[in-house]
């Protein structure tokens, strides 16, 4: 694990020691009221059986390698006008001290929207994943690297029951050859370089030849125009998570109009 990760787990680590404190895991399950879900592995298996682009939008305060994105940061109201706008899902980044996000940022959009949301976050403990479903997520984003296979296989087996979907975040040829040999249908290929943070956006297009058909694939990361997209279509990818390129600019809508070339 490079060092930029092993901070954020490291600081991850130290958070829930003190949120367990707080809040066993046995009061957290008790509070999983239902186990309803609004689709997000169904949203995205139909959007590449039928060949339409899917974009999971994302909303985040800032970033290591951005830092501030957004000064006036109301994510519930960037979730109204993204749903407004077409886009087919949230992903809502909750990490507190690298990204500025907070956990109940879930709750305040299932309240205002109706589509499916993904939390974004470090999920290194099964802690995290009841956390994820008290707070109305539908499914949550497991990275590969910093898990090892068994864990991932637990994780998976856990957010099945508690009915969460999972989006596997792979990075490198190692990291996709463990999530294929794992076999869960959605695997996500970030083109950022975790060591250095620079993007490569044909990481995506590179590592694709590797992976089975069966495979829902997400590109995730430097995809800026509908140009990128249709590259990516050219390869049977049609999910997109997408994030900077939509927040920075000047009219979202507009923008997610154009991704779309709707």
């Amino acid at each position: 694990m490079n060092d930029i990760l092993k901070e954020i787990c490291n600081k991850k680590k130290e958070q829930l020691i003190k949120i367990k404190s707080m809040c066993s895991y046995k009061s957290l399950e008790k509070l999983i009221l239902n186990k309803g879900n609004r689709g997000f592995k169904n949203l995205l298996t139909m959007a590449q059986i039928k060949q339409s682009n899917n974009i999971i939008a994302e909303i985040k305060k800032a970033s290591p390698s951005a830092g501030l994105i957004i000064n006036n940061y109301i994510p519930e109201k960037i979730a109204i006008l993204y749903e407004k706008s077409g886009i087919g899902s949230i992903s809502i980044l909750t990490e507190k001290f690298f990204f500025k996000g907070e956990i109940d940022h879930l709750s305040l959009i299932h309240k205002k929207t109706n589509i499916p949301i993904l939390r974004k976050d470090f999920i290194i403990d099964e802690y995290q994943i009841l956390e994820s479903k008290v707070y109305n997520a539908d499914a949550i984003l497991l990275i590969v690297s910093i898990l090892t296979n068994q864990q991932i296989i637990d994780f998976i087996d856990l957010a099945n029951e508690k009915g969460l979907d999972c989006l596997l975040e792979t990075h490198t040829e190692e990291d996709l050859e463990r999530a294929i040999k794992i076999g869960y249908p959605i695997i996500g290929i970030n083109n950022r370089n975790l060591k250095n943070l620079s993007i490569d956006i044909n990481n995506t297009l590179k590592l694709i030849e590797q992976i089975p058909s069966e495979f829902i694939i997400v590109g995730e990361s430097g995809i800026k125009t509908y140009e990128d997209i249709k590259s990516y279509n050219n390869v049977g990818i049609y999910n997109f998570l997408i994030g900077e390129s939509i927040l920075i600019s000047d009219d979202i809508p507009i923008k997610i109009k154009e991704l779309l070339n709707s």
